[in-house]
């Protein structure tokens, strides 16, 4: 994807950030910003990085996870995916969550990975993602979001919990 970027002076960005911001949120322009002739960082639309999701919801689903007081850190992956991360203790073991949002989201279900895991914990999927929905077909994209998906985390991390201590999945 070709970006074509417009050169912006510091001292304009300063006189009016809000309108900058609105050009490139909203119309989608890209700008080199520089200070004192030298070019120092690039200013963007979201969508740049994660082309398939909206960036209306993207910012949606960071209000909510605020109003629940979760504070994750988002990322954008190699592929260009939007990835929430969220650090979890289980018997004071570190683990960290990482809730992806596919190309597609919402109306692609996302991905779920738990890491440190041993390689013989069931109840994932073969390429290691967590099987918390069951089917594909239980995503609900219009009722579903992030918040839903870590409660579902949360709760495997109790069975996969139960599991190290008794050695059997409890459904």
């Amino acid at each position: 994807m070709a970006i074509e970027f417009k050169s912006l002076k510091m001292m304009e960005l300063r006189a009016q950030p809000g309108e900058i911001l609105d050009r490139v949120a909203r119309d989608g322009e890209a700008f080199i910003i520089e200070r004192s002739g030298h070019r120092k960082a690039c200013l963007v639309p979201v969508s740049f990085f994660a082309p398939d999701i909206q960036p209306s919801r993207i910012s949606e689903e960071c209000e909510t996870l605020e109003q629940k007081g979760e504070s994750p850190r988002m990322t954008i992956t190699d592929n260009r995916e939007v990835q929430f991360n969220f650090q979890e203790v289980v018997n004071g073991d570190h683990i960290l969550l990482r809730i992806i949002l596919s190309h597609g989201y919402p109306n692609t279900a996302p991905r779920v990975f738990a890491h440190p895991m041993p390689d013989n914990t069931p109840h994932r999927w073969k390429d290691g993602s967590l099987c918390i929905f069951g089917t594909m077909a239980q995503w609900n994209p219009g009722t579903y979001d992030i918040y839903f998906v870590l409660g579902l985390a949360r709760e495997w991390l109790k069975k996969y919990q139960s599991w190290r201590r008794e050695g059997k999945w409890v459904n």
